[in-house]
C-alpha cells in the first residue's frame, strides 16, 4: 500500500502534470501586498510552492529563493516558469514532513495554501523558526475554517483548514506584525476561484 507521503505525491503530480498551470501563473495577492512591506531582502524559502508561481515573483524582486514541493512535476514547471521569466529559483522536491530547512539560514518563509495536519504543520513551523535568521518574517496565507463548503479552494477536510487563534502559537519567538481572518476575493486558477474564507499572518523573529 502507499503511503501517506506517496499518495500526496501522486495527487499533486497529477494535478500538475496537465500543461496548465493549476493556480495560475500570477504571485497570491497577500504575498505581493506585504513582501515589499516586511519581507528582508535575502535567502528565501517557500514551503509547498506548487509550480513555482510565488517563488518566481519573488526572484523577480531581487530574492534568492529556494522552492519546495513534494511534486516532481510542480517543481519542474517552476523550474521552466523562472527560465521564462529570466530569474534564478533554486527547487527542491521534498516531504516536508522529512526536510531539514537548516538553523539560522534564511530571512524569509514564505508558506502560501500549505494546508498540513496540524501536528505536522505545527512540527514544521517550529523547524522554520529555528530556521529563520533574527528578524527574519513568515508570511502565511491559508483557508479558514469557515472555509468548509464554499466550495472556491481549499481542500475538504476540515482538519486540514486553519483555526486563526491556533497558528498564532505556533511561532514561539516571534512577534505578529499582521494578523487576519476573514473573506476576501481569491482568483487563482481554476482551483481557487470566489470569495473565501482565509487566515493571514506575518510573524517576525525577534
Amino acid at each position: 500500500m502507499m503511503n501517506t507521503a506517496n499518495k500526496l505525491a501522486e495527487f499533486w503530480n497529477q494535478r500538475y502534470g496537465k500543461d496548465e498551470f493549476a493556480y495560475g501563473t500570477a504571485p497570491n495577492d497577500f504575498l505581493v501586498e506585504f513582501a515589499h512591506l516586511v519581507l528582508p531582502r535575502g535567502q528565501v524559502l517557500c514551503l509547498a510552492d506548487g509550480e513555482g508561481r510565488n517563488g518566481v515573483w519573488l526572484a523577480q524582486q531581487g530574492h534568492a529563493v529556494t522552492s519546495v514541493d513534494i511534486a516532481s512535476e510542480g517543481m519542474a514547471k517552476a523550474a521552466r516558469l523562472a527560465k521564462d521569466k529570466g530569474v534564478t529559483l533554486e527547487t527542491r522536491v521534498a516531504d516536508l514532513a522529512e526536510f531539514d530547512p537548516g538553523v539560522a539560514a534564511w530571512d524569509g518563509i514564505v508558506s502560501i495554501f500549505m494546508h498540513l495536519p496540524p501536528k505536522l504543520r505545527r512540527e514544521v513551523f517550529s523547524r522554520g523558526v529555528a530556521a529563520l535568521r533574527p528578524g527574519g518574517v513568515v508570511l502565511f496565507e491559508a483557508y479558514a475554517k469557515g472555509q468548509l463548503g464554499r466550495g472556491t479552494g481549499g481542500p475538504p477536510e476540515i482538519d486540514l483548514l486553519v483555526d486563526p487563534d491556533e497558528i498564532r502559537l505556533e511561532f514561539p519567538g516571534c512577534r505578529i506584525l499582521h494578523a487576519f481572518c476573514g473573506l476576501r476575493e481569491v482568483r487563482e486558477g481554476r482551483h481557487h476561484s470566489g470569495t473565501g474564507e482565509v487566515v493571514q499572518l506575518v510573524v517576525q523573529k525577534t
